[in-house]
């Protein structure tokens, strides 16, 4: 009998499932990032951003611009952060104007990132909470040495600590051309791009945990950007569906950040920002999978670049290198 349980229970052991690797799911460029300027269409798709992550039992943390609060109706555009804390959600900085660190005077870079914290400190002080998180624009973290070290040394004297990105999906580049469809009433061309963005999600998802399986030998808590679009709203269900099937399980950014991987010497300065994955590769001196690396599609890109054109508010991807 003794053996026959012992053997059950290793049988048991062998077939339980691998545990979830943790993910934190953060929002770049709150309250919203769209096409359409009106307050109207970021409180629908702020509800909808919300609502799809209390759904789906996600905790994220938006990342705050704080110039999109400058309008006439300032107020309510406040009132879409506060949505945020309400729902059980956190904020950080992510700069005021959303600048290129690597292309502006490092002071003037400082004096940005602390004009963009005043609202969004005080809504989380009148919580109890501190602002603790910033967020890179671009993903630029200096272009020298000397310019990363001032900021970080401002940065950690202000008790913030940066917020990286080890999984992004692009998501930027489908949003515009969402937001298009969306507000001239095309259902049929905004569901093809929502269908192709989770396509492409399914597809890059799985690379970045490869990846940093190749690079650290293991797959640590990833750290996931995204933004505060409609097309996010739209999906919420369906990326938490890829997710799970990534066996990866939402949790707190101060969760993901207690991994290990985290505290890998960074010393990349380069004008071009890039995931940590690409700079714990650096570190480590490991080869990125670049060759598998899969690409958004092309018609979508076309969509986005001529809207971007437009509108004259090019941005580039965070994973470029």
């Amino acid at each position: 009998m003794r053996r026959l349980l012992l053997a059950l229970a290793a049988l048991i052991a062998t077939a339980a499932p691998a545990a979830a690797e943790p993910v934190a799911i953060t929002f770049d460029d709150l309250p919203t990032m769209a096409l359409s300027p009106t307050t109207d269409y970021a409180l629908v798709t702020t509800k909808a951003l919300l609502a799809g992550l209390r759904r789906n039992h996600i905790p994220a943390i938006g990342f705050v611009n704080e110039v999109k609060l400058e309008a006439r109706d300032k107020p309510q555009r406040i009132a879409l952060l506060t949505r945020w804390l309400d729902a059980g959600m956190t904020l950080g900085n992510h700069s005021y104007s959303h600048p290129h660190f690597s292309t502006t005077p490092v002071a003037d870079y400082i004096a940005d990132v602390a004009r963009g914290e005043v609202v969004t400190r005080s809504l989380l002080a009148a919580r109890g909470k501190p602002l603790r998180w910033y967020r890179h624009p671009y993903l630029e973290t200096g272009a020298t040495s000397q310019d990363r070290a001032t900021f970080e040394t401002w940065l950690a004297a202000h008790g913030y600590r940066v917020a990286p990105v080890s999984m992004e999906n692009s998501d930027w580049l489908f949003a515009l051309p969402y937001d298009e469809a969306v507000t001239r009433g095309d259902a049929g061309e905004a569901e093809r791009i929502r269908q192709a963005y989770l396509t492409f999600t399914a597809q890059i998802v799985p690379w970045y945990r490869q990846a940093a399986l190749e690079v650290l030998g293991r797959r640590p808590a990833f750290v996931f950007l995204l933004h505060a679009t409609r097309i996010n709203a739209d999906s919420l269900g369906e990326l938490a569906a890829i997710l799970r099937a990534n066996d990866l399980k939402p949790v707190t950014l101060d969760r993901a950040m207690t991994d290990p991987a985290y505290a890998i010497a960074d010393d990349y300065v380069g004008a071009a920002g890039t995931p940590w994955v690409t700079r714990w590769a650096l570190t480590l001196h490991k080869d990125m999978p670049w060759k598998t690396l899969p690409r958004p599609p092309a018609d979508i890109a076309a969509l986005d670049a001529r809207i971007e054109g437009a509108v004259a508010t090019p941005r580039p991807p965070p994973s470029a290198r």
